[in-house]
């Protein structure tokens, strides 16, 4: 159903405010139960993973690409001029969405859906990183993703774009406790392996394989925290050059560890 549009300010674009108040946009999505979809591709990817559409914000020339799988849904049409207005920023791929949450599964249900290779993230607020890092797991035979309490929301917007959509393909879930949450895993038969700058480390692709693997990554800057790197079953790490590291270079990005280490992982059970 098409809506022409006129003013910015219309309360019928109310899931589209201030995009880029991130404080505003947390507790607007999490209140209405919403998060945002930008551009075709990843819009045509929340709707194949079965979230539905509240709304869709698009232009006149954008209408065509996406009318195969829109159906009946409420669709808001705005001059490019508002649509910048609304975004705070020009939105070139043409089209934004609103769309309902799914229900997130609970980590005991997630740990018995036969996952054998976690990604753990503790702590990475930076939402650009966490989608990052779904993108790089999805492509690399990760499983699923368990996020300690105080991760960023997979699905913010900023997550969900440089992600590619790759958080709608991928299962994940938030633990309950982050003190407790390796010991959950642990009974549950995963392998934890902390991923650590510490050159003493096994090397990622030389661990032993295991049915079930739980790769621990930590926020940038800090890393891990001691409670996590204590608990592990084992810390491992990405090998650097002997020139990185009397050049004082001696670990990577979280975005760029979490894809070598996921290599690494492919590669020891080889």
């Amino acid at each position: 159903m098409l809506e022409y549009v006129t003013d910015a300010a219309d309360p019928r674009l109310s899931d589209y405010t201030r995009l880029r108040d991130v404080e505003l946009r947390k507790s607007l999505e999490a209140e209405r139960g919403l998060f945002l979809a930008e551009g075709e591709k990843v819009i045509r990817r929340a709707i194949g993973a079965g979230y539905p559409i509240r709304s869709v914000l698009t232009t006149r020339r954008w209408l065509a690409s996406l009318e195969d799988v829109l159906g009946d849904a409420t669709v808001y049409v705005v001059s490019d001029e508002i649509m910048s207005g609304i975004a705070g920023f020009q939105v070139h791929r043409g089209a934004l969405a609103s769309m309902e949450r799914l229900p997130l599964p609970s980590l005991d249900a997630l740990l018995k859906n036969g996952a054998r290779r976690l990604l753990v993230l503790e702590d990475l607020v930076d939402h650009s990183n966490v989608g990052a890092i779904f993108r790089s797991a999805a492509a690399l035979g990760v499983d699923a993703v368990i996020l300690s309490p105080r991760c960023a929301d997979p699905l913010y917007r900023r997550a969900v774009k440089v992600s590619m959509g790759a958080v709608f393909s991928i299962p994940y879930a938030r633990m309950d406790d982050w003190f407790t949450g390796l010991a959950q895993l642990r009974a549950a038969g995963y392998r934890t392996l902390a991923l650590t700058p510490d050159q003493s480390a096994a090397p990622i692709d030389s661990v032993e394989p295991a049915d079930r693997v739980a790769l621990l990554l930590g926020a940038e800057g800090d890393g891990l925290s001691s409670h996590w790197l204590e608990e592990a079953d084992q810390a491992v790490c990405i090998p650097m050059s002997a020139a990185a590291l009397s050049n004082g270079v001696d670990s990577l990005n979280v975005v760029a560890a979490a894809a070598i280490a996921c290599h690494g992982l492919m590669r020891a059970e080889r």
